[in-house]
């Protein structure tokens, strides 16, 4: 233990040590100590990752502003990118490590939220109404920052508040102090953001937060947390959203593990695991999965919007993330990347901030998404002495709530109503459907990677696919299908999104090529048809219904503001007749087919849409049947 003595030491008599990281991982017996040189870099791209001995190489400190790399709006504070190129790695054990780290008070002073408790409120209210209400995203996460002041030098008070952490928080992926020189980040993240291992790489959506504080938990109280539907919900809701980013890096997409329970000193969370294989490099794959929906919202692009519109200071380092990079012993890329979330920041004067952010979706309520940004700080507020410090055990192993029989079978009813498609081990050599099986299709992206999911869907389906967003689409002669897809906004407006989308869609009809549209391609198409549009009282944002299709039940997930609406079964259109399934009670248009078109407002590819694929397959049918005798399809006439 030689080096991190040598460390504390220095940092005992005022000196700088130079940077470090001492981090213990999750269920590990031991801290893992990095040193080295930081090095400031622009893009992730160039985050140092040179050839050499196995292990870690690189510890990166990610902040928020990297999204503009994907060309995500985001207030940008100029918070850099900072790379420990690691020259030293030691190992310690955490009962040596405890011993060793000072164990005195951290005491700060000053201590104040940035925006107060019924401004953040009223900040509440504006987005569910303004954003959720009005068809932008199905859910929100909006932050605030606690402020104060350390009292004493910076580095004790931070190397002080990671042994309370390591102590007192349990259940933290991370639990960690980095040293720049220029800054300190201390804390203890739950949630692992992506990691690469062996080719296999894994994200861990987490949500729902059961509050218990510091004491006891409430049996009962929990039980119906598990139960709430707005817990259940929002967790659906960043389970389809990391499943997005999953189809861009894993090479089939991602398989749902889960669902557990994630105990913490203070609160509770609910999370899966979601595992696939890919081979990006690492570097690649932080930036394709900038950044987690639990800290941003969804659809991922106009969270960025709308994050950028409610908040009024720059993230810095909040809900980015950790990233370490390195080399297995066979030479291939390693990452281990945990969401920066339940951490505080403390600059070399000692200036302390400590951000934390609430979920808002369609049932949220100010009062608790105030209360939920209290018990997320608890935590790191109580390491720092600013907040009720979670009871220390006497060494008996801490009884686990999973562990209680009702509590296991309360979360494994979570997974009853979701699409086995997601949650099942994949062929990733199966045939596909007879008919469809080497048939072209194009997506359309329209602003939400709920495309990626679809594409995996419909290469299960056995179709070769090819996806373009709406304002790169090209030309589409050569493809069997064109599927419009999904994306936020008004579908009657007059955005260029919008504008691109009917002229694609009314040129689509025009030559009587196959077309499938998806939620917002629907109320487009249903636009162009005649139909008209309403935007609904009650947003369908991550909601599940058992709908009639075409005289099937079919049970499907809607993530949707606006619907067309129809008085009845059948419309005579321009572009002939077109079947409608509606509603019976307000006329709401789930579903229409018509010569060489259809189109649905729910999202076949969604977690949420347990008959998803079955109405994938008969629509598909019904667009691309087998050519007869003589006829070749636009896949064969190209061969």
């Amino acid at each position: 233990m030689t080096h991190l003595q040598d460390l504390l030491a220095t940092v005992a008599r005022g000196g700088d040590p130079g940077p470090f990281a001492l981090l213990r991982r999750e269920g590990a017996d031991e801290l893992e100590l990095f040193t080295g040189v930081v090095r400031t870099v622009d893009r992730l791209a160039d985050i140092p990752l040179p050839p050499g001995e196995p292990g870690p190489r690189t510890l990166a400190l990610v902040p928020f502003r990297q999204i503009t790399e994907r060309g995500f709006a985001c207030r940008d504070d100029g918070a850099p990118l900072e790379c420990l190129q690691v020259r030293g790695h030691q190992r310690i054990d955490l009962t040596e490590a405890l011993a060793a780290l000072p164990d005195q008070p951290v005491r700060a002073v000053d201590a104040a939220f940035d925006i107060g408790d019924e401004e953040y409120a009223a900040i509440v209210q504006r987005v569910l109404a303004e954003e959720i209400g009005r068809g932008e995203g199905a859910n929100f996460v909006i932050h605030r920052a606690l402020h104060a002041t350390v009292q004493g030098p910076p580095l004790v008070a931070a190397l002080a508040a990671l042994r309370r952490l390591l102590v007192a928080e349990r259940g933290a992926y991370w639990t960690f102090v980095v040293h720049t020189g220029e800054r300190i980040l201390v804390g203890a993240s739950p949630e692992r953001h992506v990691s690469v291992d062996d080719g296999l790489v894994m994200m861990n959506p987490i949500s729902g937060t059961f509050r218990h504080g510091a004491g006891e938990p409430d049996r009962a109280a929990l039980l119906r947390f598990l139960a709430d539907p707005k817990e259940v919900e929002e967790l659906y809701m960043v389970l389809d959203e990391e499943l997005k980013m999953m189809a861009t890096v894993a090479e089939h997409g991602g398989q749902v593990i889960g669902p557990y329970l994630k105990e913490m000193s203070h609160l509770a969370h609910t999370e899966y695991l979601l595992a696939g294989r890919g081979s990006h490099d690492v570097r690649e794959v932080l930036r394709e999965t900038m950044f987690a929906p639990t800290v941003t919202g969804s659809p991922m692009e106009n969270a960025c919007r709308v994050i950028a519109r409610h908040e009024r200071t720059g993230r810095r380092y909040y809900a980015g993330v950790l990233a370490l990079l390195g080399h297995d012993r066979a030479g291939r890329q390693t990452l281990d990347a945990p969401i920066l979330i339940r951490t505080a920041e403390i600059s070399s004067d000692g200036r302390l901030r400590v951000p934390v952010g609430a979920t808002l979706v369609r049932h949220s309520t100010a009062a608790g998404e105030v209360a939920e940004t209290h018990a997320k700080a608890a935590g790191v507020l109580a390491a720092l002495g600013l907040g009720p410090a979670a009871p220390v055990g006497d060494g008996r192993p801490v009884a686990r709530l999973a562990d209680d029989p009702a509590v296991r079978e309360a979360l494994a009813a979570r997974n009853a109503p979701l699409a086995r498609f997601w949650l099942d081990q994949r062929a990733q050599h199966a045939p596909g459907r007879p008919g469809l099986a080497g048939r072209r299709a194009l997506i359309v992206d329209a602003e939400d990677t709920f495309t990626g999911m679809l594409a995996h869907q419909l290469g299960a389906l056995g179709l070769a696919v090819t996806l373009r967003p709406w304002h790169a689409v090209g030309p589409v002669e050569a493809y069997d299908l064109v599927v419009v897809g999904p994306g936020p906004g008004d579908p009657g407006g007059t955005a260029p999104k919008m504008v691109a989308l009917r002229e694609l869609l009314a040129g689509l009809l025009t030559t009587g090529r196959p077309t499938l549209a998806v939620c917002l391609g629907h109320q487009v198409l249903a636009g162009l048809l005649g139909l008209p549009l309403h935007r609904r009282e009650a947003p369908y944002q991550g909601l599940q219904r058992q709908v009639r299709l075409f005289g099937q039940p079919r049970r499907v997930g809607f993530y949707s503001t606006f619907t067309a609406r129809a008085p009845q079964d059948r419309l005579d259109s321009g572009y002939g007749p077109v079947a409608l399934a509606r509603d019976t009670v307000d006329g709401a248009v789930h579903a229409l087919r018509g010569p060489r078109f259809a189109g649905v407002q729910f999202h076949p590819e969604s977690v949420l849409s347990p008959d998803g694929l079955a109405v994938l397959a008969e629509l598909l049918d019904d667009l691309l049947p087998a050519p007869r005798s003589g006829q070749l399809s636009a896949t064969a006439e190209r061969a």
